[in-house]
């Protein structure tokens, strides 16, 4: 049986039910080098360009018409996308007079068989698909778009997507966080005043001040603190779930992202006038909020190794009782077949700290293309609405509020995600070395995420990576 599951980043993939065992396709493998040059060339098809599609000169405009070629991943973007290149193709595409072919390329390499073309100039592929978390790396590669309205876009994810104060992409699909809640245990205990004084004594042990619950809304950093402490059973024998909360706690780069929303939440940020800002009491105090809960037992020791699928796994089975999660990971924990312990029980609420972190899956003109008139002609065309309600509609999430609003009916966290975004959505400053930063923080900081290093120690160590990487 196929079904679809979602990753660290929030995005789907497929998975294979077989009755030996379970195959599970992975997002981008997060190993070292996973945006460094491939050992050799991949096979993309042919180009029109010199030395395998290689070209001297910066590309060309081309004659406007002709085939475009684009890059995607499969898995679901993949896949709405060609739904959206069959109705270009099959309308607007004829009148342009021309027709789109996508190259899928694996989930686990597609980034770093893209650097290969880029590092060989290449005009192979016109258009690539890249995301904030690269754009800025890959951004001597491509060309930027000048004429792309961005009125239609979330700001925040357009913004996501620029370097040197140049647009260089066109969002697709947008991620982002949530508190992801058991809105059943939550409005128990708000309801039952007799249950404060335990809520209140618990608060008192985490945080060091006497707190009264709150709606999930309306927390900060302390109340997810005190309210872990709460729905954990050690602490708190009535409590429904063994542990208050699960920890994406693994060293992964993603976990990054989830972790910069306690920073940001705090006050902190990555940057302050340019230079490396995590040697700070905000980014200390992010770090042993973390450990705190880890080494109280407020959170399953497999939070070390926990990210999106360990992380779903704690909730759906009732084994916790929130979490800050990818926004992709609601509509599975609230469908009754694949989690009946937690479907309709579960709920939305925004960050504790009032930050998401917030990028876009993104498309990219090929500054080495030779049919750069034909790819911006598409990418205009991907830049509607209605090209985007397509895409909506097959299953993409795209960076566009008014579209998202429109398709509600498709997705109930569509409308969430518009407000989530709109109110408390951040991006990450974009450099060259984005991605690596991502990974170098949580190598630095997992270990004291969990209590095998001192926050004030593993910050500086953290600091020190980021300003290397700054250059």
């Amino acid at each position: 049986m196929t079904t679809l599951v979602r990753t660290s980043e929030g995005v789907l993939v497929k998975r294979i039910d077989t009755s030996a065992r379970t195959v599970t396709g992975l997002v981008i493998g997060v190993v070292a080098g996973a945006v460094t040059l491939a050992a050799c060339a991949p096979s993309t098809g042919g180009g029109s360009g010199a030395a395998s599609g290689s070209s001297a000169a910066a590309g060309s405009d081309g004659s406007g018409k002709g085939e475009v070629k684009m890059v995607l991943w499969p898995g679901p973007e993949g896949e709405a996308m060609d739904k959206v290149v069959q109705a270009y193709n099959a309308g607007p595409g004829k009148t342009d007079g021309i027709n789109v072919k996508m190259t899928l390329l694996s989930r686990q390499d597609t980034f770093s068989k893209e650097s290969t073309l880029m590092a060989a100039k290449s005009s192979d592929q016109d258009i690539y698909f890249v995301a904030s978390y690269n754009v800025g790396q890959f951004s001597p590669s491509l060309e930027p778009l000048t004429d792309v309205d961005a009125k239609n876009y979330f700001p925040v994810a357009a913004d996501g997507l620029k370097y040197q104060d140049k647009q260089y992409a066109l969002p697709l699909d947008v991620s982002n966080h949530f508190l992801l809640y058991r809105k059943d245990l939550l409005d128990r205990l708000l309801a039952d005043k007799a249950a404060w004084p335990t809520y209140q004594a618990l608060a008192l042990k985490a945080t060091g001040e006497k707190r009264d619950p709150k709606p999930a809304d309306d927390w900060d950093w302390n109340d997810f603190k005190a309210a872990s402490a709460y729905f954990t059973k050690k602490e708190n024998p009535a409590s429904a779930t063994t542990y208050g909360t699960i920890l994406a706690a693994k060293n992964l780069l993603y976990n990054t992202m989830l972790w910069n929303d306690v920073l940001w939440g705090m006050g902190g940020n990555w940057l302050k006038d340019g230079k490396a800002n995590l040697a700070t009491p905000e980014a200390e105090k992010a770090v042993q909020l973390y450990a705190d809960i880890y080494k109280n037992g407020w959170t399953s020791k497999d939070s070390a190794q926990a990210e999106f699928p360990e992380t779903q796994a704690a909730l759906k089975s009732g084994n916790a009782a929130f979490a800050v999660q990818w926004s992709a990971g609601f509509a599975e924990l609230n469908d009754k077949t694949k989690s009946p312990l937690v479907a309709g029980k579960m709920a939305i609420a925004r960050v504790p700290g009032g930050k998401t972190h917030v990028h876009a899956l993104a498309v990219a003109l090929n500054k080495y293309s030779v049919n750069k008139a034909a790819a911006k002609k598409f990418l205009a065309y991907l830049a509607t609405p209605a090209a985007m309600s397509d895409y909506a509609k097959a299953g993409g999430i795209p960076a566009m509020p008014a579209v998202l609003a429109e398709n509600a009916s498709i997705n109930p966290a569509f409308p969430k995600i518009s407000e989530s975004i709109d109110k408390f959505g951040y991006a990450v400053p974009v450099f060259p070395n984005t991605f690596q930063a991502f990974s170098k923080i949580a190598e630095t900081l997992s270990g004291a995420w969990v209590g095998l290093a001192d926050a004030k120690s593993a910050t500086q160590a953290a600091n020190s990576a980021l300003e290397s990487l700054l250059g």
